[in-house]
């Protein structure tokens, strides 16, 4: 059983969800196209009065028509007038429209990220996930609130056009059955050759923006080791393979529409020597040859706007195809009928012959069974890739075994609802993560309606409290997402207080103290001793010394458990756990 579904998106999919989301706002759609078509029209009658305006005219020597040509110009003046205004009206209207489609699936997509399995993200670069919501979502933004309009007002100038020439002269369309041929010919060979050069060209834009971010990132590391001039000759290596491909794409790119136009230009010159001579003949007025001339312009223009607009539709139909991926990923498979919702709980926690892995034919952890006695504070330790992060992975069912069963008071936890599950714990991770806002907000993130006296008194515990007051505006203080304005000490320091404010029954530390000096550590460790007191607590720890009075101390190499026991009853049994101490007791000497 896969974890997450095959793509098995295509175009026709594609589009067909997107029309989902189009039909969702049908009215303003109907309402935007039939102004479409009503402007399209009066501007189409534009051409038709100019020839009666100088058909008026063509009377004979002083036997112009000034009446009749003050009201066709006057007439043309007017349609051209409304045509502009309900152009106008339409663009506000798809921007409108775009903009509400872009808000549903911006929406969509994050409602879809709140469902998602942890193992998702797991899985998938965070910056790829954000460029769906930026990125992908702009492109199918910008596509909607200009090429939906354009390419229908492309086919109704196109059609009207084409009827209106053969109402005038039947004989004269014959060009265009040379002439428009050729221009989706030429269109098509010419997108097959620049198609994979924008392609590249994204490609190498994208590697030079990766690199140029790396490079950022490590600019201490860089300069350490003096490799600035290395960096510089990488650069230009890459520099020049992006302009170069730039160059290519837009070089093929840019010929599209003089070569559509060269084709439209030698069908005006076709049109103007027939046109001549069905006019010499008396079969042709000049204010019908003038109209026809006019309608081949209007009908050749948009063949070349649609040969443009169609490599827009290719981005914006990947982008859309991008969106809908991840709008249709599994969500977390969904808790059982009627299942059990933990209220009071004591505390008690048995794995019992667990087996689990990411993927199926790897596992991680092979037969894992232990038991946690409310209240016990369980050691859990290991070499690098043990698998410790994966049993609180499992413990809070981020992930469910592939075989065994882990219980919470006797009870299947996945015979449970998360959400009780997941309340129960208090979790601090090594990675800390602070979210834009005040100081007393991320504290009391976890905790509704808590007070300040209560958010006072976990930053005490975790001291951290004399470091706010000395902020501009102590707990009043804003701080952004990523924390740059403080420590990464002082984060782990704010994550660890918001874990002491959260009444929870269990408590899980991943490293919690990996960020902060011996000493600071020492402090917390008394106050997590009093947080934890006559709770469950599992803690991976990489200091060894700060586990010494753990209830239960279990040492994980690859997946099994090979030592279990206390500090003392470890250490007299000799082997790995005594390794592991023994080496960081000798490190700690020859610091």
């Amino acid at each position: 059983m896969k974890l997450f579904k095959k793509d098995t998106s295509n175009h026709q999919q594609t589009l067909k969800k997107l029309w989902g989301y189009l039909y969702k706002f049908k009215w303003t759609l109907l309402l935007a196209a039939t102004l479409m078509i009503m402007s399209n029209l009066l501007a189409l009658l534009g051409p038709l009065l100019s020839g009666y305006a100088i058909n008026a005219i063509e009377l004979g020597p002083g036997k112009v028509d000034f009446s009749r040509v003050y009201f066709y110009c006057g007439l043309m003046l007017l349609f051209f007038v409304i045509s502009s205004v309900l152009s106008y009206v339409i663009s506000r209207l798809m921007i409108h429209l775009s903009a509400k489609i872009s808000y549903r699936l911006a929406k969509d997509l994050f409602d879809k990220l709140q469902e998602l399995p942890v193992g998702y993200f797991d899985q998938h670069q965070t910056g790829d996930i954000i460029s769906r919501f930026d990125y992908d979502i702009d492109t199918i933004n910008t596509s909607l609130a200009n090429d939906t309009v354009q390419i229908l007002s492309s086919f109704v100038t196109i059609i009207g056009s084409l009827i209106m020439m053969i109402i005038i002269s039947f004989p004269m369309v014959s060009v265009f059955v040379l002439t428009v041929p050729a221009s989706i010919l030429l269109t098509r060979f010419l997108m097959k050759k620049f198609q994979p050069l924008f392609k590249k060209r994204s490609q190498k834009l994208g590697e030079v923006n990766g690199f140029v971010e790396e490079t950022l990132t490590g600019q201490q590391t860089i300069k350490i080791y003096h490799q600035e001039e290395t960096f510089i000759e990488r650069f230009d290596v890459k520099n020049k393979e992006a302009v170069d491909a730039y160059y290519n794409a837009e070089y093929y790119g840019s010929m599209t529409g003089p070569s559509i136009n060269f084709i439209n230009n030698i069908s005006l010159s076709l049109i103007s020597v027939l046109g001549a001579l069905l006019f010499l003949n008396q079969q042709l007025t000049l204010g019908n040859l003038s109209s026809f001339v006019l309608y081949s312009r209007k009908f050749s223009g948009p063949i070349n706007e649609l040969a443009n607009i169609l490599s827009d539709l290719q981005s914006a139909f990947a982008a859309a195809d991008r969106v809908f991926r991840l709008i249709d990923e599994v969500p977390e498979v969904k808790d059982i009928p009627n299942a059990h919702v933990f209220e009071e709980v004591n505390g008690d926690v048995e794995f019992d012959h667990v087996q689990f892995g990411y993927q199926p034919d790897r596992m991680i952890i092979h037969d894992l069974s232990f038991e946690a006695i409310a209240g016990d504070l369980i050691a859990i330790v290991g070499p690098t890739g043990a698998g410790k992060t994966t049993i609180v992975n499992l413990l809070m069912r981020f992930y469910d075994p592939n075989k065994g069963i882990i219980t919470l008071d006797h009870y299947n936890i996945k015979e449970a609802t998360r959400r009780s599950l997941r309340k129960k714990y208090a979790m601090v991770l090594q990675d800390t993560w602070l979210f834009t806002g005040s100081i007393f907000e991320n504290l009391s993130y976890g905790k509704e309606n808590a007070t300040l006296a209560e958010v006072e008194a976990a930053a005490r515990a975790a001291h951290i409290h004399d470091f706010i007051l000395q902020l501009p505006k102590g707990y009043d203080t804003k701080i952004t997402e990523d924390g740059t304005s403080i420590s990464q000490g002082q984060k782990q320091l704010l994550t660890i207080a918001r874990a002491m404010l959260l009444d929870a029954d269990l408590l899980i530390l991943d490293e919690a103290t990996s960020n902060v000096d011996t000493r600071t550590e020492r402090l917390i460790q008394e106050a997590m001793k009093k947080l934890m007191a006559g709770k469950t607590s599992f803690v991976i720890a990489h200091r060894l010394s700060t586990i010494r009075n753990a209830d239960l101390i279990l040492v994980v190499e690859d997946g099994n458990i090979v030592e279990k026991g206390t500090h003392d009853e470890l250490l007299a049994l000799g082997q790995v756990y005594q390794r592991l101490y023994q080496s960081q007791f000798d490190q700690a000497i020859t610091q």
